[in-house]
């Protein structure tokens, strides 16, 4: 800690040796840096606050109606837009920036507008919708124009920007509404064609191939029940037939005529009111075939005289009529049946035409889907992106509203002389020190016998200390004091600067004005 202590000492007064040279040194910085900073141009700065509403009474009316644009991420892309080159060569060119600039250089006109844009500054205000724009110029009256200008322009852009993108898609839209309306016909006639070359292979409601051929067999088994019931009943009737008498008399087999004639009609009632499943019914006819059956003597020819009359048997008439229907049926079904397996055979046959046809005309089927919707899908857009155009030229998408306007500043905003002054004060410091230090290092003095042996790697016999006489000391004092004065006077140096900054920079920038105009 000792020789730690002994090192700083020397540092101390190694510079001290040397402060007379560090302190010109300070003087000349600090003089020099001031003078800087008071030539350079004051700076004016151009302010205005916006607050951009993107809420809109109309907005929930036309939910689902029209296209939503999304205005968040328009805003978003607002500075990107304002900075752009073209923008900014308007507001050049407006503000007359350009007269001093050589315009056969694109690169000079490139750097100027770099350093242009670097001058403009776009902020959003933290979870609002209040924006700043602002510019710093040579001029007070050149930042207000500039701000006016980029104001304008900013309002313009973001209030066209949505108008223009919908017109875009709606001319977007058109165009491929008429292509795909070109497809839809297209498809269609394709599809029609296909109809009308394979009449009859298509399916209809009933379903596919497999559908149809599948229904036609469960028909085929309907039939032939049918069939097979209308075979035995048509059986039946024709044994019925066969123990009636064509004829009846007054003599002529009166007793079973009668019987059957009774029976006939018991059996008549039962069947408006059962089915041939019923037990009466079943009896009933058991008696009739019964009756039919018996050969007495009864059923004969006989006692017929010039006065017996004869006359036709209803029965029997009756049981003729109903075999010939009963048989017109059984040959109907029969028909029906031959049909229907024909249509199978020919269903059978159609195996590998049919589900072929059936799968092209799905894929037409789809890809007209498919071609339709799409069209439907755009009509739609386009009725969206219209509606969406009227409510943007109404203006009820984006307000904005000024809440401070540009104005033209009357005070300069830059530089910060104030604290340029106090940053070259503390360099000049610095590098005085700094001088002071550099010295010691060439011209290094030791204060202790140890710095000395370390130095050279010596040992040290002995040391003498230093004796001052009362003039000694009179001088070093005097020699402190006048360099306290000298360095105060520096520090109050930087104390008129920093007050008087106004006023000297005003000074300073005439002397170059009036330079520049002299030479």
């Amino acid at each position: 800690m000792k020789d730690q202590l002994i090192l700083v000492y020397s540092y101390l007064h190694g510079v001290w040796g040397y402060r007379w040279s560090a302190l010109v040194i300070a003087w000349i910085v600090a003089l020099l840096g001031w003078v800087g900073v008071y030539a350079l141009p004051d700076r004016y700065t151009s302010l205005t606050t916006i607050h951009i509403e993107t809420k809109s009474i109309i907005k929930p009316l036309l939910k689902g109606l029209a296209v939503e644009s999304d205005i968040k991420s328009g805003l978003a892309i607002m500075r990107p837009l304002l900075l752009s080159r073209e923008n900014l060569l308007a507001v050049i060119r407006a503000t007359d920036m350009d007269l001093n600039l050589d315009k056969s250089s694109p690169e000079e006109m490139d750097r100027f507008v770099e350093k242009f844009a670097r001058s403009i500054t776009l902020t959003q205000k933290k979870k609002s919708d209040i924006y700043e724009l602002s510019y710093e110029g040579s001029s007070a009256e050149l930042a207000y124009k500039v701000v006016s200008k980029l104001l304008n322009t900013l309002i313009e852009n973001t209030l066209s920007s949505a108008r223009t993108d919908t017109a875009e898609a709606q001319v977007f839209l058109n165009r491929q509404i008429d292509e795909y309306e070109k497809r839809l016909s297209e498809a269609e006639e394709k599809l029609a064609e296909f109809k009308r070359e394979n009449v009859g292979l298509m399916p209809d409601k009933t379903g596919g191939y497999y559908n149809k051929l599948q229904g036609e067999l469960g028909a085929i088994e309907s039939i032939r029940s049918e069939l097979q019931l209308a075979e035995t009943r048509y059986s039946e009737m024709q044994k019925q037939i066969k123990g009636e008498m064509p004829l009846l008399g007054d003599n002529y087999g009166s007793k079973k005529v009668l019987k059957l004639r009774k029976y006939r009609e018991q059996l008549e009632s039962l069947l408006s009111r059962y089915t041939e499943q019923h037990p009466d019914v079943q009896a009933l006819r058991t008696n009739i075939a019964e009756t039919l059956a018996d050969d007495g003597p009864d059923d004969e020819f006989v006692n017929i005289g010039a006065g017996d009359t004869l006359e036709m048997n209803p029965v029997y008439q009756e049981l003729k009529a109903d075999l010939h229907r009963q048989g017109v049926e059984v040959e109907t079904l029969k028909l029906k049946l031959m049909e229907k397996q024909k249509k199978v055979e020919a269903l059978k046959k159609s195996v590998d035409i049919i589900p072929e046809v059936e799968a092209k005309l799905a894929k037409l089927n789809r890809g007209y889907e498919i071609t339709r919707e799409r069209y439907l899908s755009l009509v739609e857009r386009r009725e969206s992106a219209q509606l969406a155009q009227e409510v943007g030229q109404s203006g009820n998408n984006i307000s904005f509203q000024i809440i401070d306007p540009p104005r033209v500043p009357t005070q300069a905003s830059g530089p910060k002389r104030l604290i340029l002054l106090s940053a070259i004060f503390i360099v000049a410091i610095a590098a005085g020190l700094g001088w002071g230090f550099f010295r010691y290092h060439l011209q290094p003095t030791f204060i202790s016998p140890s710095q000395i042996s370390s130095k050279f790697n010596h040992p040290v016999l002995g040391s003498a200390g230093l004796f001052m006489t009362a003039e000694h000391k009179r001088n070093r004092m005097v020699q402190l004091t006048s360099f306290l004065l000298v360095f105060s006077l520096l520090a109050a140096s930087y104390g008129g600067a920093m007050f008087y900054s106004k006023a000297g920079s005003h000074l300073v920038s005439n002397l170059i004005s009036s330079r520049s105009s002299t030479v």
